[in-house]
Order: structure tokens, then C-alpha cells, then sequence
């Protein structure tokens, strides 16, 4: 049986969302290739230990946020790896190459070095996606203060927006996303519909979001849309994986004013039903700004909220 090295991995990730790079250096296996930077995990070692050590022999460094992340297994022809990633947001010193790799800051959506190294591509994919989606919720809100809030949370970098309101007719809703699409395009955000892919093309959407219901009837992702749905099982996120979905959103982690009686999953269920699962997961249900942070370390992609979001506060 191969044995399965474990090694901790740090997503340096600057305010506007570039992530460092490093290619690794001559002589050593996949030299050339594109990494994270990170080192293999040493016997009696803690996670973050190795973390800590590795990246201050690699970038002179000393990391003092890092917000545990995601676990991945990945198995190359070989080593089998399991990578345990951070997200670092702050550090002590100025980054150098201590090793005579190269070190680039990348912009996850849209990487001007090549080749990355297999296991680190879906990472990358899903750093492409922001840390928030925002679910609109007009009928609470009213149609003046929404728009308000929109501008207001587009300002703040507001970058993925699902328009969900059960509540319009067809006319109503086209009219209403065509004005969400019009206030997201100037700030490069993008606006999914919910349920209604004819829609989504016909206005020139970005994607559709599937119900959970939808999700499970639906038998091929369309490949022109961004795609996502939501999840409330091991299920739901097998069907999702299946069809390649872009994302999806998992709930009900915390109680929700919409939803009050809702079975909960609470962050550790919620951990161990995304654990090495392939997918971006954000957490939906009762979140606020800063859940953002708790959502990383129980291996989300960040988090989704239909209220929070457009109170004003963050």
C-alpha cells in the first residue's frame, strides 16, 4: 500500500485576492511547474508547525494569520500527497526566494503562468470564485433600499449575486434582473438566476442557480452558463460533483429567520460532508460578514447570505 505523504500548503492571498505562486526550482521532481509554496509535513510536527517552518525556510517570512482551509489527497503516478492549505492574509518580513524559486502574485481567474501542478488546480478554480454570494431578497427589502444596498455592497466588492424572488411573475423578474445585471456589469460581477435557464440566456446572465429539487433532475450542466446549486445532503453534493457543477451552496448550517424549525448541520457536520469533496462549497444559513473566516476553517469556500448582506453592515 503507498504511503501518503502529508504536507501544509499556504494560499498567501492579498487584499485584492492575487495569491502567490512558485515554480519549482531546477533538481527538484516537477521542476518548472507551478505551486503554492508549502513542504512536507515532519514527525512531530503539528499542521500549522510545518507551516510555519516551511514557509519561513522558502520566503524568509513569518507567517502570523493563516486560517486553516481545505484538505486535499492527490495522486501522482508517483507519491500520493495529502495537502492540508491555509489561507495566509498576514505575514511579517518582505517575501523573497530563498530556495531560487520563482515567485509571481496571480490573479486566480485569470493565471499568467503555466503549468500548474495537477494538484493544485482545483484549489486555483476555486480561488476564482469570491468569498461572498449574495441571494437578493426584495420582497423584504423593497425595491429603493435594495438597489441602494447593491450599489453600496458592488462598492465593497461584491462580486457574485443570485437573484432568487419566487415572488415576481416572469415579466417582473426579467425586468428586475435586467437592473441587477446593469448596476453588477461596471464593477465585473456576476449575476446568476435562479431556476430559470431560458431566462439566464435570454438576458445575458451569467448562469443559473438549481433548487435542490432542480438539481436532482437535472442530467447535464449546461455548458454556456456558470452553474450552481443547492445542497442539503451527501446526495444532493454527489449529483452536483457529478454534473461538474461550478459550485455549490450547503445549508442549513446556523438557524435562519426563513427557515426556523430547519434541521441543522452545524460547522462540524457541515466539515465532514465537504471533507475531500471536489466541489467550491459556500455555507448558506444564518451567516453573517465574518462567518467568512469560521466558513474557511470548516473547509468552505466562503460563505452565501440573503439577509446580512444587504443590512449595510459589514
Amino acid at each position: 500500500m503507498t504511503s501518503i505523504i502529508h504536507a501544509a500548503v499556504a494560499v498567501f492571498r492579498r487584499a485584492d485576492a492575487w495569491v502567490l505562486l512558485a515554480e519549482r526550482p531546477a533538481g527538484k521532481g516537477w521542476a518548472g511547474w507551478w505551486e503554492f509554496p508549502g513542504g512536507k509535513i515532519e514527525v512531530g510536527e503539528t499542521v500549522l508547525e510545518a507551516l510555519l517552518r516551511e514557509i519561513q525556510e522558502e520566503l524568509g517570512v513569518e507567517v502570523t494569520t493563516a486560517h486553516p482551509w481545505i484538505i486535499r489527497t492527490f495522486s501522482y503516478p508517483e507519491k500520493t500527497v495529502k495537502l492540508h492549505f491555509f489561507i495566509v492574509t498576514q505575514w511579517h518580513g518582505e517575501l523573497k526566494s530563498v530556495e531560487g524559486q520563482k515567485l509571481s502574485w496571480q490573479d486566480p481567474a485569470n493565471l499568467k503562468v503555466s503549468p500548474i501542478l495537477p494538484a493544485n488546480l482545483p484549489v486555483i478554480a476555486a480561488l476564482a470564485l469570491p468569498d461572498v454570494v449574495a441571494i437578493t431578497n426584495l420582497a423584504e427589502v423593497g425595491e429603493t433600499l435594495f438597489f441602494t444596498q447593491l450599489e453600496k455592497a458592488l462598492t465593497y466588492g461584491l462580486k457574485l449575486i443570485q437573484v432568487r424572488e419566487k415572488h415576481l411573475s416572469t415579466a417582473s423578474l426579467k425586468v428586475f434582473s435586467q437592473q441587477v445585471i446593469a448596476l453588477a456589469k461596471p464593477y465585473s460581477a456576476q449575476v446568476l438566476i435562479n431556476g430559470n435557464i431560458a431566462l439566464a440566456r435570454e438576458i445575458g446572465a451569467d448562469g443559473v442557480h438549481f433548487s435542490s429539487e432542480a438539481l436532482m433532475q437535472l442530467q447535464d450542466k449546461p455548458e454556456d452558463l456558470i452553474c450552481a446549486a443547492s445542497c442539503h445532503n451527501p446526495q444532493e453534493l454527489e449529483h452536483a460533483q457529478r454534473l461538474m457543477l461550478n459550485f455549490v451552496l450547503l445549508s442549513p448550517v446556523k438557524a435562519t429567520f426563513s427557515h426556523p424549525d430547519s434541521t441543522l448541520l452545524g460547522w462540524h457536520s457541515f466539515n465532514e460532508m465537504v471533507s475531500n469533496y471536489l466541489l467550491p462549497v459556500y455555507a448558506l444559513g444564518g451567516m453573517q460578514w465574518d462567518d467568512r473566516f469560521t466558513a474557511w476553517q470548516y473547509g468552505a469556500r466562503g460563505i452565501a447570505m440573503q439577509r446580512a448582506v444587504w443590512s449595510g453592515h459589514k
